[in-house]
């Protein structure tokens, strides 16, 4: 089995939706998606997700399910920097996660103060829980550290969700703490993550990442990648350092 994890396009976080860029960031995704015999498509509800998997569905005459615990993972905590006000609990200044160790470690990353405040590793949970249920829907039970397949199978499922969760997803996957993935890595808008299941004995499958972040679609039709989610490569650059 195949999983796509694809970012949404370029977002108006004003109106939950797309901006102009965003919308031809989605055009070109299409053309791409369009090509692919897909399978399944799942959908947050949120907005600038569910605009950007319409272009393909549209083109490809095809519906999608709304899976709740597909939008970003969102819930709110007071970081170190700011206590007045609670933000995202996994955009943290580089000073402040770095200094505590547990944040490296898969079961005990939650267990710092501001995490266990908010109840983030609860939320974890929960999500990683449905992202379970859902690959033993497709066939495959998890079980430790791998998957069981019990209905092994070729098809492709497409996930449009967003960059906090895909982290979430991929650092469930491979069985590590969620905050060195949600730093160290950025997945730009409409970008793919392919994963792959390998049944090297039978019955004992595991997920392999094929590719991060593939923002192919976007060179092919000469649109550059869009900067969300990313800050300033320089402090004294005009360009986004919160």
């Amino acid at each position: 089995m195949r999983l796509l994890i694809i970012r949404h396009g370029d977002p108006d976080y004003t109106k939950d939706s797309l901006t102009e860029k965003g919308w031809r960031e989605a055009e070109c995704l299409a053309e791409m998606l369009c090509k692919q015999d897909i399978t399944y498509f799942y959908i947050s509800p949120y907005g600038r997700a569910r605009d950007t998997a319409s272009v393909t569905l549209r083109k490809m005459g095809r519906t999608a399910e709304v899976l709740t615990w597909l939008r970003e993972f969102d819930y709110t905590i007071h970081r170190p920097d700011n206590l007045l006000t609670k933000k995202i609990p996994w955009d943290w200044l580089p000073q402040d996660w770095t200094a505590d160790g547990r944040f490296y470690l898969k079961d005990q990353w939650a267990e710092n103060e501001r995490m266990a405040e908010g109840n983030v590793g609860e939320a974890y949970r929960e999500v990683t829980e449905q992202f379970d249920a859902l690959m033993e829907k497709h066939g495959y039970r998890r079980e430790g550290g791998f998957w069981r397949a019990e209905r092994p199978n070729h098809d492709t499922i497409a996930l449009f969700c967003h960059f906090g969760l895909e982290s979430v997803l991929l650092s469930h996957i491979f069985g590590v703490s969620p905050m060195p993935i949600w730093h160290h890595t950025c997945a730009a808008p409409t970008s793919v993550t392919t994963l792959v299941t390998e049944e090297r004995r039978k019955g004992i499958a595991l997920l392999r990442m094929l590719s991060y972040g593939d923002t192919s679609h976007l060179y092919a039709m000469g649109e550059p990648p869009a900067f969300a989610a990313r800050f300033c490569e320089c402090y004294d650059d005009d360009t986004r350092h919160d």
